[in-house]
C-alpha cells in the first residue's frame, strides 16, 4: 500500500496540459477583450459628467451631442458616435443612452460579442 500511495501523487502531463492550456485560453480571452472594457468606461465617464456639466447654456439634444462629441474625441472613443447616443425627454430629465455591441475576434472564425448599455439622466434645466 506505500507503493501504491507514491505511485498516485501529483497530476499527470495531460492534466499539466489541459491546465495550461485553459490559462492560455483565458489570457487570450482577457488580453482580447480588456480594450473592449477600456473603451466602454470612456462612454460611461462621458455620459456621467453629462450629469453634472453646468457648461451647457441650454440643455437641448443637440447641446448633449456637442459636448459627448468633446468627450469622445478627448478620450479617443470610436466605438460609437455622438450621433448613435439616443437623447429622450422624459419629464423633467432627458434619458441619455449609449446601447452598443463590440465584435472582437479571438483566433479562426471565433469571434466575442459584448453588449454595452448605460443610460444617464441629465436634468432638463
Amino acid at each position: 500500500t506505500m507503493r501504491m500511495a507514491n505511485k498516485q501523487r501529483g497530476m499527470t502531463g495531460i492534466g499539466w496540459l489541459t491546465v495550461l492550456g485553459l490559462i492560455a485560453f483565458f489570457s487570450l480571452l482577457a488580453l482580447r477583450m480588456i480594450p473592449s472594457y477600456l473603451e466602454y468606461y470612456k462612454v460611461a465617464s462621458a455620459l456621467e459628467q453629462l450629469v453634472g456639466e453646468t457648461g451647457l447654456a441650454e440643455v437641448t439634444p443637440t447641446a448633449i451631442r456637442k459636448s459627448l462629441e468633446r468627450q469622445f474625441d478627448i478620450g479617443y472613443v470610436s466605438v460609437i458616435t455622438p450621433r448613435e447616443i439616443r437623447v429622450k425627454p422624459h419629464g423633467a430629465y432627458y434619458n441619455v443612452t449609449a446601447q452598443y455591441d463590440d465584435r472582437v475576434h479571438l483566433f479562426g472564425n471565433v469571434d466575442v460579442v459584448m453588449s454595452f448599455d448605460k443610460t444617464v439622466k441629465v436634468p432638463r434645466t
